[in-house]
């Protein structure tokens, strides 16, 4: 079983080097062809993997990413003086204006529906294996593979179901070619529930497969996905599920779905290469500098910085100049003020604790090693020309000033710290590139390094398990439990002894604290729409310029005009 699991392995870090799935976002789901014929198991190893290419590119992919943070209080993408305003796309995410026409609104769609429709083709393959031993696979590999294809699709169904609500169940692509109607609320949740229940016994543990094992799903990585359902169920459905949700959890902290541990340090869920198997990323995506690192394009955290930061800055060249796409949300006015809303203001957030180990600057230290996760204030580097070294800051590309970046959004332009601008604006159209806070979620490490632009993409960690099982437990009534599950994740972010560390009784939490705490642990990695419109917030809330929401509509997109098209069946969603 080791060899078959090591190529597996191999197999999947191949193919997901593969950069072809980026075509893909031209074809409407049923129009995918049906698979080649197996004739021998390198062919089925193949069509078994097929959909875990797209998957990693679909985390990113056709602006998934950017609406999912873009219309939340965490990030902003800003006209900075005519840089991506493209036509108010990003400003329509902010203020939740976006239409149907939106890009986003197809690109979703195709996003989710093109991983269902190569998952079920896989699955479909296998389930018509026959004689498994003609093959040379066995029976336990086959079952394996099918558990496995499920829970992809299941994933890839969770997520459209987060953002339209109203989708369509395919489970048959190849004797059906035209797309059905939409199932209810009720009918998705119950499938995906069913679909995930019946794998979790077929699926292996981390253990089975190995350190190689990494892009495979498992037992937990199955129960997982069970408690996003069930922790989002009053939302979906309109019944909470948070004890069945608080026993999965407990199951999978206690090693029921296999051995998992939390990790000692802040950064090491985000400098991940599954070569041991002490992670708790419990699902991730393997990342690799030649081929594919989706995470680090410019659909995600690459574009998370300023022009040269990366070159210069951090010493990373292999990609050229970043792009300043997103930024975080400002917590103070132009002139230093504290915004009063209880919404966003995420780097405020974290200065809540000042001694948090995560709000240093973002430096490389040499050796595969960094510190910090924010880019903030002046950048330095050093640069030699003609034999003589001297020491510079980056700049932008709107004037020869030295950017000074600080979490305002405004026209400082050249102006020095702590001077006051006579320009009081401060909106999504009015920014310059001095303007927002940037998150440096995943290393930037310099081009010498032989692990840059390595890391696994982490879907599922340990922690947000600790973090669910935290939230069941304060909606229950018990803040003293919730607050011994957020510390075991929380004292990694602060020194010893920290005075951080929320009391034993809890009493620190409340609704706001519990939202805070979410935002802080998992920024930047787009759940947090999903957790504002848990706690209420998403469209009633108030975030710097981002005023209340005329209703609730704008809690599930619109399908977008290509999709309803391309299927009359369909029906928009409400308020569309």
């Amino acid at each position: 079983m080791k060899n078959y699991k090591l190529m597996i392995s191999t197999v999947l870090c191949f193919l997901m080097m593969v950069a072809g799935c980026t075509k893909l976002d031209e074809h409407v789901y049923d129009q995918v062809d049906a698979a080649n014929f197996l004739t021998r198991r390198d062919d089925v190893i193949r069509d078994f993997l097929r959909p875990f290419e797209h998957a990693y590119w679909s985390i990113q992919g056709n602006d998934v990413y950017a609406v999912g943070e873009d219309c939340t209080d965490e990030m902003g993408t800003y006209n900075r003086q005519g840089d991506w305003q493209d036509g108010g796309y990003y400003q329509r995410m902010h203020y939740h204006t976006w239409t149907p026409q939106d890009g986003f609104t197809n690109g979703a769609w195709r996003n989710f529906y093109q991983g269902i429709v190569l998952s079920t083709n896989s699955l479909q393959d296998m389930e018509g294996i026959t004689d498994p031993a003609k093959l040379s696979i066995t029976t336990d590999e086959l079952n394996d593979f099918k558990a496995e294809l499920r829970t992809l699709r299941a994933w890839f169904y969770l997520r459209a179901f987060d953002f339209y609500r109203n989708i369509e169940i395919v489970t048959d692509v190849k004797n059906s070619t035209q797309g059905g109607t939409q199932a209810t609320p009720q009918e998705t949740f119950s499938y995906i529930e069913s679909e995930l229940r019946a794998s979790i016994p077929l699926l292996p543990t981390r253990e089975q497969l190995g350190a190689n094992g990494i892009g495979r799903w498992t037992k937990a990585g199955a129960a997982s996905l069970l408690a996003r359902l069930y922790l989002n169920a009053k939302v979906y459905i309109g019944t909470d599920k948070y004890s069945e949700c608080e026993t999965v959890c407990r199951d999978i902290i206690s090693g029921k779905y296999g051995n998992y541990s939390l990790d000692t340090r802040w950064d090491a869920p985000f400098d991940y290469t599954n070569k041991t198997l002490n992670s708790e990323v419990i699902y991730g995506f393997p990342g690799t500098l030649a081929r594919t690192h989706w995470q680090y394009e410019g659909g995600m955290f690459f574009w998370g910085m300023t022009y040269d930061a990366a070159p210069l800055y951090c010493g990373f060249t292999d990609f050229g100049k970043s792009n300043p796409r997103f930024a975080l949300q400002p917590g103070r006015d132009v002139d230093s003020v504290e915004y009063a809303h209880a919404l966003g203001k995420p780097f405020v957030k974290f200065q809540k604790y000042p001694d948090d180990l995560r709000l240093k600057k973002y430096k490389n230290l040499g050796d595969s090693k960094r510190e910090g996760m924010f880019l903030y204030g002046y950048l330095p580097y050093t640069t030699t020309v003609s034999g003589v070294t001297r020491t510079d800051t980056v700049r932008g590309n709107k004037g020869p000033y030295a950017l000074f970046i600080r979490d305002q959004v405004g026209f400082f332009l050249d102006a020095k710290p702590g001077t006051k601008i006579a320009d009081k604006e401060s909106n999504m159209n009015h920014a310059d590139h001095n303007s927002g806070v940037f998150l440096v979620k995943y290393p930037i490490y310099p081009t010498p390094d032989p692990n840059r632009i390595t890391s696994a993409y982490a879907e599922i960690r340990l922690s947000e398990i600790y973090y669910t099982l935290a939230e069941c437990r304060y909606r229950a009534g018990d803040k003293a439990e919730a607050a011994n599950f957020l510390n075991q994740v929380r004292k990694r972010n602060y020194p010893a002894g920290s005075p951080s560390l929320f009391s034993a009784a809890g009493s620190e939490l409340t609704d706001q604290e519990m939202l805070d705490e979410w935002g802080r642990e998992f920024i930047g990695e787009n759940r947090r729409r999903t957790d504002l419109i848990r706690w209420d917030v998403f469209s009633k809330g108030t975030w710097w310029d981002k005023k209340p929401d005329a209703d609730n509509h704008t809690e599930i997109f619109p399908l977008g005009r290509d999709i309803l098209s391309a299927n009359p069946k369909l029906k928009q969603n409400p308020g569309y």
